[in-house]
């Protein structure tokens, strides 16, 4: 790149911008990650909690944990590995008939291995945020993206309308950058407009997303009767899938942890109630209120948690791919890309791909210059 310093900017700091900006770190681009979020992770970031007596509690409310099966996207796994930030979750799963009220297929030994981050969810992205290269700043959210023609860069404001700085190129991680999901909630445009480039607005035009309440329960003692430490529900309106968080590589066991997620129909009913905004503390405990009854209904002798609070995934789950072969979207002109889990495949590895991919076609343009 001619031993000039090119700087990019990465907006989001989920999976999939965090190993976009790490990639470019380590081929000699100068990247700058912004997140209105407190740190990093997206999905993947993790839970700090207080109990009434001032006990600290850690929940990974996203992402339990990932599996990965394609070459690329495991090189990087067991580099992470190595440097003690990911550990195999050694445990099987399996399903909890409502009805029935009995445990229904269980995995059997040598299924594909489940991955965590160590000693929480974030860890990975936290790691590639703050290498040598990468200036991470949290608590900023970007109000605008404008290209500068003459200038052949691009200029980032932040939501107040101040500049945050001008770039060689963009990597927008978070959809709702582009999405028009983005005006409902806030009341201003997406920060990008993408009236430059109709074919990719098309495919951002509506992508559409499952969201999801997640209930974060702490419990003194350890919940005997479940046998295993992650399971989903079947027949059940309110409730998808529980896992036990503690039983992680890395977690504390002071007290029992555990993660519910609901049902994307039920989550869809809160909110043709109370609008995406963010929900109130009474929708909230009202949330885990109905959560944790029927989760008290399962006859698995459900004790009363010391802490319970809930949390909204407004649109955090992807329910289509819109770039499967690309596994992300570009605009070369303007040295633009799009990436994230709502590209490849609505998990982890789909993320970690469309990161991959963002970088090497930013890589591939900018040492032409």
């Amino acid at each position: 790149m001619n031993n000039v310093v090119t700087k990019v900017a990465v907006v989001g700091s989920g999976i999939s911008g965090a190993v976009c900006a790490s990639t470019l770190v380590r081929n000699g681009v100068s990247v700058t990650v912004f997140d209105s979020a407190r740190g990093p992770g997206g999905r993947m970031s993790q839970r700090r909690e207080i109990t009434e007596d001032g006990k600290e509690l850690l929940f990974d409310h996203g992402a339990p944990f990932f599996t990965v099966s394609n070459a690329d996207a495991l090189d990087l796994v067991h580099e992470w590995e190595s440097g003690g930030l990911v550990a195999e979750w050694k445990v099987n799963f399996g399903s909890y008939d409502c009805i029935s009220k009995k445990f229904v297929d269980v995995q059997q030994d040598g299924t594909s291995k489940k991955y965590v981050g160590v000693p929480g969810m974030n860890s990975i992205c936290k790691a590639l945020c703050n290498q040598p290269g990468v200036e991470s700043k949290f608590g900023m959210g970007v109000g605008r993206l404008e290209w500068l023609e003459d200038e052949n860069l691009w200029s980032v404001m932040g939501l107040d309308g101040q500049s945050l700085g001008h770039f060689k190129g963009v990597v927008a991680s978070d959809k709702n950058v582009v999405s028009p999901r983005f005006r409902h909630v806030t009341g201003q445009p997406p920060p990008l407009d993408l009236s430059f480039a109709p074919e990719l607005a098309v495919k951002l035009e509506d992508i559409s997303v499952n969201p999801c309440f997640a209930l974060m329960l702490a419990f003194a003692e350890p919940l005997s009767l479940i046998p295993l430490k992650g399971f989903s529900f079947q027949n059940s309106k309110v409730l998808s899938w529980a896992h036990c968080d503690s039983s992680k590589p890395g977690r504390s066991t002071t007290s029992e942890q555990w993660i519910l997620h609901s049902t994307m129909e039920y989550a869809k009913g809160i909110i043709s109630q109370t609008g995406l905004r963010k929900p109130s503390d009474a929708t909230l405990t009202k949330v885990a209120e109905e959560m944790f009854q029927e989760f008290q209904g399962t006859s698995l002798n459900i004790s009363l948690p010391i802490f319970r609070k809930a949390h909204r995934w407004g649109s955090a789950f992807p329910a289509a791919s819109i770039a499967k072969e690309e596994k992300c979207l570009w605009d070369g002109k303007k040295k633009v890309s799009i990436c994230g889990d709502f590209c490849v495949s609505p998990n982890v590895e789909g993320a970690i791909l469309s990161g991959l991919a963002a970088s090497s076609k930013l890589m591939e343009i900018l040492s032409c210059l």
